[in-house]
């Protein structure tokens, strides 16, 4: 498996493909992305969707993902929509298909894969004890795929993103206690 930020289409979209090309002759092997920020979606579209046809897993937010069909005028602001076009986008290893992750902050984790949208819960944290949101997401994306390299189930790897995510919240910096309490509830 492989994660690439989408920052790093800023610097080096030639290593995206190399790494991409090979992943996709590998069934075994997964290409993750992060969308990563906004600005990726409006002043790197063109290398975005170069490598958008390797990626197996797609995450980002839902800001991201609003501004990344406006930029594709997709027509639509619903991101169960938005996911779905994403997913269904062409993909150079049609062995597998694709499958989009976008959270909505404090609103449903909304997932596109084979032409249907599920939604999952998140866990809600009283405001008070929201210190630093910065690294959730990347938070999401590690507690995600923690799970999924240990061969669970979605929901799993959903709700281990989602315990992450809201741990990192809960901290100053992008940072996480030095007990992890996964699993202890």
């Amino acid at each position: 498996m492989c994660l690439f930020q989408g920052f790093f289409l800023t610097v080096s979209v030639e290593s995206v493909h190399v790494v991409g090309r090979h992943l996709a002759q590998h069934p075994d092997k997964l290409f993750s992305m992060n969308l990563s920020a906004p600005f990726i979606c409006q002043f790197f579209l063109t290398q975005l969707m170069e490598v958008l046809p390797y990626v197996d897993l797609l995450f980002g937010n839902d800001t991201e993902a609003l501004t990344l069909s406006k930029e594709l005028k997709m027509e639509t602001e619903v991101i169960s929509e938005i996911a779905l076009k994403l997913a269904e986008q062409p993909k150079k290893n049609s062995t597998r298909p694709r499958r989009v992750i976008i959270t909505q902050g404090h609103l449903s984790i909304v997932m596109a894969y084979e032409g249907k949208v599920t939604e999952y819960p998140v866990t809600l944290i009283e405001k008070s004890k929201v210190v630093d949101t910065n690294g959730a997401g990347d938070a999401f994306v590690g507690g995600y795929l923690s799970q999924l390299i240990q061969g669970r189930s979605i929901e799993e790897c959903i709700k281990c993103a989602v315990h992450v995510a809201s741990t990192v919240v809960q901290q100053s910096g992008c940072t996480f206690p030095a007990v992890c309490t996964y699993g202890d509830s």
